[in-house]
């Protein structure tokens, strides 16, 4: 069994999984990989395109193709796609494989940190607050199922809450 070397963020979308992975990476000095751009890197087009051309369905097994690769490496620090936890290998491999660090976020502060940004396929053509609140209702305990450590994320700076999982890391033996 690999050892747990690897910090994997997961947790709703505009949580700051990616701003807060750069933020590890950078002070751990470990290279940083953000599930979702890996598979645009992999495939070559968009997420918004897969999920036109193959459904959700088709997004989530390809999700789960790139989580098994890098939820192989060592000592990365990675940021997950919201629903990344939907489907059980996906937990089981983030779980075994690394540290779990769930970015914790209300729907609030969801709903007004996605209102810029890149296109949420998930998003379009609802109520965003609505969609998101569903989301959270489904995938909130499945967070808290795998997680080691959960920081919450409300109008809090990047760094802050990088430096508070260090610290947390630190304080309970977990290691960096």
């Amino acid at each position: 069994m690999l050892a747990k070397s690897n910090l994997f963020l997961v947790g709703p979308m505009g949580s700051g999984k990616s701003a807060v992975g750069k933020q590890l990476s950078r002070l751990l000095r470990r290279p940083f990989y953000d599930s979702d751009v890996e598979i645009e890197r992999r495939t070559g087009v968009d997420i918004p395109y897969i999920f036109e051309k193959e459904g959700e369905a088709g997004f989530r097994q390809r999700e789960s193709e790139t989580l098994e690769i890098l939820t192989a490496m060592e000592r990365i620090v990675m940021a997950t796609g919201g629903g990344a936890i939907l489907l059980p290998e996906n937990r089981r491999f983030l779980a075994e494989r690394g540290r779990v660090i769930y970015l914790k976020t209300s729907v609030a502060q969801q709903a007004e940190r996605v209102r810029q940004g890149r296109a949420r396929p998930l998003l379009s053509n609802v109520d965003p607050s609505v969609k998101l609140q569903a989301l959270m209702d489904i995938r909130a305990p499945l967070y808290t199922e795998i997680a080691d450590i959960t920081v919450v994320t409300d109008n809090r700076r990047v760094r802050h809450v990088a430096e508070d999982i260090l610290r947390e890391l630190d304080a309970t033996g977990m290691g960096r």
